[in-house]
């Protein structure tokens, strides 16, 4: 089937989704958003409220712009939250992956194709974080390839700073298990590596959402993280969860957050934004009924 759709002026918009059932308060008002935000982005927000089995895809209660417009507002702000708290975990990640290995294996252990478990994966990943560093502006690679000419490139805290996230996830699952990696896991509360291992894959899937401003609040992720049944310290009590809802990956990061981060407000900023958007469906998202009464969530 070909697509013959014509594009459509914002008035004809406002009238297309009166004619589906959208409430308009103040339609000046809204062609004024509609022209900073565009409908097909609005459309992943009034999707949930219509019967798309239909071709005109009619609403099934009564909606208003407005309350779109708020729950397009508190996706946003909840995409801010995660992204600051993703911040401190990566930062986090990166800093003991990096202290732990080289204080064993020397400063380009990352480089080490021993330590790896699977060579064809190895020699991918490590030619893509050579790309990464070749792309870079940083000042400490530029410095390091001006001064040093062996090895050519530089130490793991210099390259594996300018790797992505969805990069080191990748290599540090490549790597063996050993000792160094089991010390890893123990400090972000984890009895086993495997665990954050998907937790890391998890994180950077999620923060790749957020770097291109996508959708988080029904979001369903593909790359899910693994719920433990046993942590170091409190997690869930109810672990009868979604692991591809947003509840699932928000309680990882508070989990991650309260080891790294004592006395971070990533809780209380979550806590108050659910509250402020009667349009979320809080088990859409995966919370559990009781959910503000787990530990990790006081």
């Amino acid at each position: 089937m070909n697509f013959n759709k014509p594009p459509i002026s914002i008035a004809q918009q406002i009238n297309l989704l009166k004619q589906r059932g959208l409430i308009f308060n103040d339609e000046i008002r809204a062609a004024h958003y509609l022209s900073n935000i565009s409908y097909y982005r609005l459309r992943a927000y009034t999707y949930p409220f219509q019967d798309n089995k239909i071709t005109q895809h009619p609403f099934i209660k009564p909606v208003t712009f407005e309350e779109i417009l708020e729950l397009y507002v508190f996706d946003r702000k909840l995409r801010m939250l995660v992204f600051d708290g993703l911040e401190k975990i990566e930062i986090a990640l990166r800093t003991k992956i990096i202290y732990r290995y080289a204080l064993k294996y020397g400063s380009h252990w990352h480089e080490n194709i021993q330590l790896y478990a699977n060579n064809n994966r190895f020699i991918r990943d490590i030619n893509k974080l050579y790309e990464e560093i070749d792309r870079s502006n940083e000042t400490f690679i530029k410095h390091y390839k001006k001064v040093y000419t062996q090895p050519p490139n530089p130490p793991s805290w210099m390259s594996l700073e300018v790797a992505s996230m969805g990069l080191l996830s990748k290599l540090f699952e490549n790597l063996k298990m050993c000792p160094e990696k089991k010390a890893i896991a123990k400090e972000f509360g984890l009895g086993h590596p495997h665990i954050l291992e998907s937790w890391m894959h998890s994180f950077a899937q999620l923060r790749n959402i957020c770097a291109h401003h996508g959708r988080l609040w029904n979001r369903r992720l593909t790359t899910t993280p693994k719920i433990p049944n046993n942590t170091m310290n409190d997690f869930l009590h109810n672990r009868n969860i979604y692991p591809n809802k947003m509840y699932a990956i928000l309680s990882c990061m508070t989990y991650v957050l309260h080891i790294i981060s004592p006395g971070n407000t990533f809780n209380k900023r979550l806590n108050d934004l659910m509250n402020s958007c009667s349009l979320i469906d809080e088990k859409e998202m995966g919370f559990t009924e009781g959910w503000r009464d787990e530990i990790i969530w006081q």
